[in-house]
């Protein structure tokens, strides 16, 4: 049921990273305003997010698992 757990890796970080690279670039273009700076923060809360939960996803906790069993 969960859509990220279906994305590619490459799509996982691509939905990390899009927003953060748009609100820079439209901060670039608008320059310094309210709405921009909204935006950024949204953004880097957004990317903060999915690097921390990135751990806890069902995949990720399958290669820890496995790497885990090479060294045992």
């Amino acid at each position: 049921m969960n859509l990220l757990d279906d994305l590619s890796p490459h799509a996982r970080v691509a939905t990390a990273l899009a927003p953060f690279v748009l609100a820079i670039l439209l901060r670039l273009i608008a320059g310094k305003n309210r709405i921009t700076g909204l935006l950024l923060s949204a953004a880097t809360t957004w990317f903060a997010i999915n690097v921390l939960l990135t751990p806890y996803s069902s995949r990720m906790q399958d290669d820890i698992n496995s790497i885990r069993s090479l060294f045992r």
